[in-house]
């Protein structure tokens, strides 16, 4: 006998004021793609209020939907032979150097070249507390941010790194370009975080919001140049794009964060104002966790992990030095 597809009730808040319903379920359940969602209105699995729903249809707030969930996609991690940057390893845990580019875990639109895969090939023994298709991942970082991120080998060292997560005794220090420079040379952004009242991909600020959770971002002007500068992030919360976000509020946007900074690519020319400088400084947010302190999962000590600034954040360093210094 087979088990029934799971079935949910929703209310809808205020956020989903005449939003077609299919945007809505997008925003509600970001791990489902929007097209299976879709499909699962033409089945006739979504109702309002009782009466079956049209992708098209829009929401008031106070309707009630009924929904039946699509079965998810299948993303266990199939072992691929990709290259690790280890930092750190004992039989507890790994800290790994990630590459800009790389997407921690299987999800829509990336099922291949993931950490996960990467780590169930080099590692014989990795936590399942997270998930089948999470082997080992204890926290994450966006695909185009670079640096240390930790992986534990079993249930146990999972638990106990995320309980430290949770109770926010990790210490995380990440470093990114930002443009234009801000204003103070240092302060703390407590704004809360949930999702974007219509683009999925995004987080927004949102005051008193069902779906917002506290954030806190210490930040710090390392290295001023002309219309950029070099801050260093403190997260005292793991929110997710937390420090993009908090950084566009202030006004200082993440250099080349095509979502928050609205452009995806940082060229020489725009340094040396030659046109023919076509040489691709980034092609992906400036941002790299270079540091995580934390109490050893088996022996309480603390630990310390710093990783390299990858090339092309060197490289661009090295372009506003030499054309951009204050």
């Amino acid at each position: 006998m087979t088990d029934k597809p799971a079935s949910e009730t929703i209310e809808v808040g205020p956020d989903g004021d005449q939003m077609r319903v299919d945007a809505y379920l997008a925003l509600r359940y970001p791990e489902i793609s929007r097209s299976r969602l879709q499909a699962a209105i033409r089945r006739k699995q979504v109702q309002i209020d009782g009466i079956v729903a049209k992708p098209s249809s829009r929401l008031t707030p106070g309707q009630r939907l009924e929904v039946i969930l699509p079965e998810p996609e299948p993303a266990c991690s199939r072992p691929e032979d990709i290259p690790l940057d280890i930092l750190f390893e004992d039989d507890w845990l790994v800290a790994i150097n990630k590459p800009p580019g790389m997407v921690v875990h299987p999800a829509k639109g990336h099922w291949s070249g993931t950490l996960t895969a990467a780590l169930v090939h080099h590692f014989a023994q990795l936590s399942q507390a997270g998930g089948a298709n999470r082997p080992g991942i204890v926290h994450r970082l966006d695909r185009d941010t670079s640096g240390v991120i930790l992986i534990a080998k079993s249930d146990l060292a999972h638990v106990r790194l995320t309980e430290q997560f949770e109770e926010r005794t990790v210490h995380k220090q990440y470093l990114a370009i930002v443009t234009p420079a801000p204003d103070r040379d240092r302060d703390i952004v407590e704004k809360p975080i949930g999702v974007h009242p219509y683009q999925r991909e995004k987080m927004a600020i949102r005051e008193h919001h069902p779906t917002s959770k506290p954030a806190t971002t210490l930040y710090e002007v390392i290295r001023r140049f002309k219309g950029l500068a070099l801050v260093r992030a403190f997260p005292k919360t793991g929110r997710t794009h937390q420090i993009r976000l908090h950084m566009a509020h202030v006004g200082s946007p993440i250099l080349a964060d095509k979502l928050y900074g609205g452009r995806s690519r940082f060229l020489l020319g725009e340094l040396t104002g030659r046109a023919g400088d076509t040489e691709e400084l980034l092609n992906r947010q400036a941002l790299h966790a270079e540091r995580i302190e934390f109490a050893h999962p088996g022996s309480g000590e603390r630990i310390v992990i710093e990783a390299p600034l990858p090339a092309d954040i060197v490289r661009t360093l090295e372009m506003l030095e030499q054309y951009r210094s204050a």
